[in-house]
């Protein structure tokens, strides 16, 4: 009974709207407000520019507590070690405002990262600000950049946020490979799958 109560809460925190964010970004377009710092987890404050490696850079948007993120998230160290062997950036923005003075503030996210073992940048979007510029929807999003900081791919990480086992599609690091090769990626948009971001409205 508990876990159908934890699948029915679950599917409630789906939310794959476009409407969700009030910017869009489509393939092709150039990052907005890569110059923005954000406090990391570290202490230390850091941009998307200057997150960013030669072949590009990969943002997720993640939080703590999301059921989708807690499937997903002990991939994101495999991502990392994919985006470093292809000298990709890589940085994870916590997005959830209306959160910031509980379950996503800044202190439970640098306890969060230290559980976890976060080896990348997790960084607080204060008043969400890049998720709103982006279209961000769902904890996880992933939005990947090229060289050139035009958005490559956007959407999943993977197939199947159930078990890493069981995915047939690794939509991401495909993704990140292709880029680093200049090669097409045969799959560039896929659908995202999470809880909604708790954002500021702007």
């Amino acid at each position: 009974m508990k876990k159908l109560i934890g699948i029915f809460i679950m599917l409630l925190s789906v939310s794959v709207m476009a409407g969700n964010g009030e910017g869009k970004m489509d393939l092709g377009d150039k990052a907005a407000l890569t110059h923005i710092k954000m406090l990391d987890v570290s202490g230390e404050k850091i941009s998307l520019g200057e997150a960013q490696k030669d072949n590009g850079l990969v943002v997720i948007f993640s939080c703590n507590t999301c059921p989708f993120v807690k499937q997903w998230e002990d991939r994101y160290p495999e991502i990392k070690k994919w985006a470093d062997k292809n000298d990709v950036g890589m940085i994870v923005l916590n997005s959830n405002y209306q959160n910031r003075d509980g379950v996503d503030s800044y202190e439970a996210m640098q306890k969060h990262a230290e559980t976890k073992g976060y080896n990348f940048h997790y960084v607080v979007d204060e008043e969400s600000q890049i998720a709103n510029a982006f279209g961000g929807q769902t904890t996880p999003h992933v939005f990947l950049f090229d060289s050139n900081m035009e958005l490559a791919y956007k959407g999943a990480i993977d197939d199947s946020y159930k078990s890493a086992d069981e995915v047939k599609q690794a939509y991401l690091k495909d993704a990140i490979v292709s880029l680093a090769s200049n090669e097409k990626i045969a799959v560039n948009e896929t659908k995202p799958t999470g809880c909604s971001i708790k954002r500021k409205v702007q």
